[in-house]
């Protein structure tokens, strides 16, 4: 496994909607492994492709360093209710702000396997999800947060 370079806010490919995977192999699998490998290394709970910039539709959520979900191809399928939480993004440093995102949703999306599986979500995994998500579709966090700051207002609020 490798550590990759995790993109900055200002990269192109941070800005750009993400394509489709077409083919789960043995190279997808170690770009899934090397971007785990990131996050973890950058003390983070989620990372998109576009963050180590690849335009793919992939990303890697583990918000309690038990549960690991590579995601390729993934869709919210549903959305209920309504919260308001901090984040912080690997690819905006020192950064945080408030988002206003689903407080329960359904995601449907392939595994590193190739099989189709569907995740209920909500508290942290299930905002780490929509923000990875977002990265997908070309949205920093910056880009919808109200109160950004410099540096974490709370404790254990931060996300990625």
């Amino acid at each position: 496994m490798a550590l990759l370079e995790i993109k900055k806010a200002g990269d192109p490919v941070l800005k750009k909607i993400c394509a489709p995977v077409e083919k789960i192999d043995k190279r997808l699998r170690k770009l899934l492994d090397d971007m785990a490998e990131t996050m973890y290394a950058s003390e983070g709970v989620g990372i998109a492709a576009p963050q180590v910039g690849k335009s793919i539709r992939v990303c890697v959520v583990d918000v309690d360093k038990k549960n690991r979900y590579d995601m390729i191809n993934p869709v919210i399928t549903y959305r209920e209710g309504s919260q308001v939480g901090e984040e912080g993004c690997l690819s905006c440093p020192d950064l945080f702000g408030d988002v206003e995102r689903a407080a329960k949703i359904r995601v449907e999306y392939i595994s590193r396997f190739n099989k189709k599986k569907t995740l209920e979500a909500e508290g942290l995994l299930g905002r780490c999800i929509q923000h990875e998500l977002d990265h997908l579709d070309g949205q920093l966090f910056i880009d919808v947060a109200k109160n950004i700051t410099k540096g974490r207002k709370e404790k254990n609020g931060g996300q990625e």
